[in-house]
C-alpha cells in the first residue's frame, strides 16, 4: 500500500498494490496498522455508498458539530474527487486538490476532518464508497457551492456532456465558500 502526500496537509491519496494474474486482481484495501502508521485513523464508525451517472456532481459537502473524515474511493466507474480546506488557521486554507478516483486503479483519498468533499462523475456510471470517522449528523450538515469563483475548482466539466453537471436542488442552492461556515 503507498500513501502519498497532496498539497493540502492532512489529504492523502491511498493506492493498494494490486496482484493480478490471468484470473484477475487482488488488493488489500484497508490495513489499520499499515494506515495508522501513514497518519490515518484507526477507526471508522459508518460506511456510505452512492450511485451516480456521468455528469452527477455531489458536493462539497461537510459536517459540523459532529465533523467527518472519510476515505473515498470508486468501486465502480471513475469520478474526479476534490477535497476544500476549511479550516481556517491552516496554511491551505482555501485551497483544493482534486484527483481521478477508479475502480481500474482502485485507489483511494483521504480526507480529514476541516474539508469539504465533492465528486464528478466521469464514467457512464459509478459508485463511491467511503468510510466515515463519525456518523452522519443531519442537523451539522453543510454545503458550498461546487462551482464557487473564489475557490476556482478546475473540474474536468470538458469530459461530461452537457458541459454543466447534474446536480441536487440542495447542491445548487449551497452557500459560497465567503459565506460558508468554517472550521
Amino acid at each position: 500500500m503507498h500513501v502519498e502526500e497532496t498539497k493540502l496537509d492532512g489529504v492523502k491519496l491511498v493506492t493498494p498494490k494490486k496482484f493480478g494474474d490471468e484470473r484477475g486482481w487482488f488488493a488489500e484495501m484497508y490495513n489499520a496498522e499499515r494506515l495508522a502508521g501513514a497518519g490515518l485513523p484507526l477507526h471508522f464508525v459508518q460506511d456510505n455508498q452512492s450511485f451516480s451517472r456521468k455528469g452527477v456532481l455531489r458536493g462539497l459537502h461537510y459536517q459540523v458539530g459532529r465533523p467527518q473524515g472519510k476515505l473515498v474511493r470508486a468501486v465502480s466507474g471513475q469520478v474526479f474527487d476534490v477535497a476544500v480546506d476549511i479550516r481556517q488557521n491552516s496554511a491551505s486554507f482555501g485551497q483544493w486538490f482534486g484527483c481521478v478516483l477508479s475502480a481500474e486503479t482502485a485507489n483511494m483519498l483521504w480526507i480529514p476532518v476541516g474539508f469539504a468533499h465533492g465528486f464528478l462523475v466521469l464514467s457512464d456510471t459509478a459508485e463511491v464508497l467511503y468510510k466515515t470517522t463519525d456518523y452522519y449528523f443531519p442537523e451539522g450538515e453543510r454545503a458550498i457551492r461546487w462551482d464557487d469563483a473564489e475557490l476556482g475548482i478546475a473540474w474536468p466539466l470538458d469530459e461530461i456532456k452537457p458541459l454543466q453537471p447534474t446536480v441536487s436542488g440542495k447542491d445548487a442552492a449551497a452557500l459560497t465558500f465567503s459565506a460558508a461556515e468554517k472550521f
